[in-house]
């Protein structure tokens, strides 16, 4: 499997790297780090994580990172994660 990160999670997540280097860029850049390597640890067992609370699809899995939900989908037949969704708490991810 390959992970496929979409444009729409890049945005969000760019957004909020730029959001925390107002206080300190230093903790920005370890955010960033941090979020890319929990991505990275999704291929082992990428259905260990619960099923989306945003979509009914049990292929639609939620990471949850320091109180930010991560939503990817799981497409078995083309070998691929997709990460989609960037969320704080309750919002709705974008697709």
């Amino acid at each position: 499997m390959i992970i496929r990160i979409k444009d729409s999670f890049k945005a969000r997540l760019s957004r909020q790297v730029e959001f925390i280097a107002h206080d300190s860029p230093v903790r920005a850049r370890k955010f960033k780090k941090d979020i890319i390597k929990e991505i990275k640890n999704i291929l082992p067992k990428p259905y260990k994580h619960r099923q989306s609370i945003y979509f009914e699809d049990k292929n639609i899995r939620d990471l949850i990172y320091k109180g930010y939900t991560i939503v990817f989908r799981i497409n078995i037949e083309e070998k691929t994660i997709e990460v989609f969704g960037f969320v704080k708490y309750q919002e709705t991810p974008t697709d």
